[in-house]
């Protein structure tokens, strides 16, 4: 009785394993088609005289700074974002680790081409939704991939305590932010994007900006270098024209690694901005870096 129990126990081990084993190879392979399938479903266009090029970037973001990458048709993203505290504080609060910032996102395509989204930040409470719309993409005949980019986000932390000389408006709790994304892929290995970026802010606090931009005009910069088969090298900034020189924020960046595994990506990146939602980071980035993740998983 007791080797036969043995048996069973070493037999039921064995079949997890190698259900662990194949489902990760399996969940390998459809990270794979679902890169592939920009090229693959869509060699051609309507005339059949173009070939569209892979995507420039593989996720849907680059750190913080959205990417050229609209989600097919179908698919169901889970991405979950993570910033810690600033390494500065150090092992007071144990490099950052003992604070966080956690966004989780929800994003599905409906349309092909169209891309929608909801989020919850812990970061001022924040809610917001946003959409992407595929304008072009890079073949054969047109040098740059073209997104559109749009986000509502509303700040539900806010109270009348914090601003006691101000009486609250529903809509000060509002910020806005739209993008024009145009990427390149140069090569297999390396590929480039810009942003010009509009924010607007409905509040600001005086003692922090200095003086009121509440609409301010903004340029992103990101690149991805391809290290090996499933790591990659990101790297962004983003340039803010509307800042005054006394403002207590700083111009924002990003820069990490990539890591494709299991049908997930594991963007592990140093920041300098609390935020990810758009008008935060762009328009309040603290200046103190701080590590953090973003993890992408595809249903």
């Amino acid at each position: 009785m007791y080797y036969k129990k043995l048996t069973l126990l070493i037999f039921f081990a064995f079949s997890i394993y190698t259900h662990s084993v194949i489902g990760q190879e399996d969940l390998l392979n459809e990270l794979d088609e679902f890169v592939k399938t920009d090229k693959d479903s869509l060699k051609n266009n309507k005339e059949g005289s173009s070939n569209f090029e892979l995507p420039a970037f593989k996720t849907l973001k680059i750190g913080n700074l959205q990417s050229t990458k609209v989600a097919d048709q179908g698919d169901l993203f889970l991405i979950v974002s993570h910033r810690f505290g600033p390494l500065k504080d150090g092992l007071d609060t144990f490099l950052g680790l003992d604070q966080a910032n956690t966004k989780i996102e929800l994003l599905y395509t409906f349309f092909e081409g169209l891309q929608f989204s909801i989020s919850r930040e812990s970061f001022e409470k924040t809610v917001s939704v946003a959409g992407k719309l595929r304008l072009e993409r890079q073949s054969s005949s047109f040098p740059l991939n073209l997104t559109a980019y749009g986000t509502i986000n509303i700040n539900t932390e806010l109270n009348n305590s914090r601003f006691s000389n101000y009486r609250l408006k529903d809509e000060d709790r509002f910020s806005y932010a739209l993008q024009l994304l145009a990427s390149r892929r140069f090569s297999k290995n390396f590929s480039l994007e810009i942003a010009p970026t509009y924010v607007r802010e409905n509040l600001q606090i005086l003692e922090e900006t200095f003086e009121a931009n509440h609409n301010q005009f903004a340029l992103g910069f990101g690149g991805r270098l391809k290290l090996s088969k499933r790591i990659s090298f990101n790297a962004e900034y983003v340039y803010n024209f509307n800042r005054h020189e006394n403002s207590i924020y700083y111009n924002p960046y990003t820069f990490g690694v990539d890591i494709e595994t299991g049908g997930h990506v594991f963007q592990l990146l140093f920041t300098n901005a609390q935020s990810t939602n758009e008008p935060g980071f762009i328009s309040n980035a603290t200046g103190d870096i701080a590590f953090g993740f973003n993890i992408v998983r595809v249903f």
